[in-house]
């Protein structure tokens, strides 16, 4: 199951004018996009007319979301800056990715992972060894066994770490993975609600809808009863 990248998309690069020389597809949020500068091999952000409207200045840049970019300094350093390019959570963390409802999850030096509010206030301690995001109100952690269970937003473990895999909620069920490396769903309660027989799963329900496949690499899409609706 793929976790977060570093980066959403593709992107261009730039030369010292603001001359594209490499052309990509840019990735807009929230009227930002991020560009390397060809020159320098640093990152800034253009706005939807192309200007460049925070210097290219960085050593990496995520993409904005509630307001904020995750950016790392010339030290490989992440903290977050604003639209107007000002820090406003300081180059600390070893990584950050995007806010999502208010919360960023960070890696410490201990390559530990929590998670932080949007004035920089640890709300998680970084004790996980891998995370990821909060959806629908739990994100999945990995503990030191390599076991993957879900807290809550206090940071409180409600759902056991058991699993070989796991992701965020869509719809009120989560995608897993078993020793034998099969996949199912369960709810927010950590109950089996689809049992895991399947060889891929997408993380998502769209209309109720998901995405399947079995041993023989057939694919379905299945309802939220695991019943299958369709052939692919």
């Amino acid at each position: 199951m793929p976790k977060h990248n570093r980066f959403p998309g593709q992107y261009c690069v730039i030369d010292e004018s603001g001359k594209v020389v490499i052309p990509g597809t840019f990735v807009f949020t929230e009227g930002l996009a991020a560009i390397l500068n060809k020159n320098n091999d640093k990152w800034g952000f253009i706005d939807e007319t192309g200007k460049v409207v925070i210097p290219c200045q960085w050593g990496f840049a995520g993409y904005f979301s509630e307001g904020l970019a995750a950016v790392a300094d010339e030290h490989d350093k992440w903290g977050f800056i604003d639209k107007t390019g000002k820090i406003v959570i300081p180059c600390q963390w070893r990584w950050a990715v995007w806010f999502i409802n208010g919360m960023a999850f960070v890696k410490n030096e201990q390559d530990k992972f929590g998670f932080i509010d949007k004035t920089g206030k640890v709300v998680i301690p970084c004790q996980w060894k891998w995370v990821d995001s909060f959806s629908e109100g739990l994100a999945p952690v990995q503990d030191e066994n390599d076991k993957w269970g879900y807290i809550d937003t206090t940071g409180k473990l409600v759902i056991s770490c058991q699993w070989k895999d796991a992701a965020i909620f869509s719809d009120g069920l989560a995608a897993v993975k078993n020793e034998q490396n099969k996949y199912g769903f369960i709810n927010k309660k950590g109950e089996m609600v689809i049992p895991c027989q399947w060889k891929v799963a997408d993380t998502y329900f769209s209309e109720g809808q998901v995405r399947v496949e079995d041993e023989q690499g057939k694919c379905f899409h299945i309802d939220k009863t695991g019943t299958v609706v369709e052939k692919c």
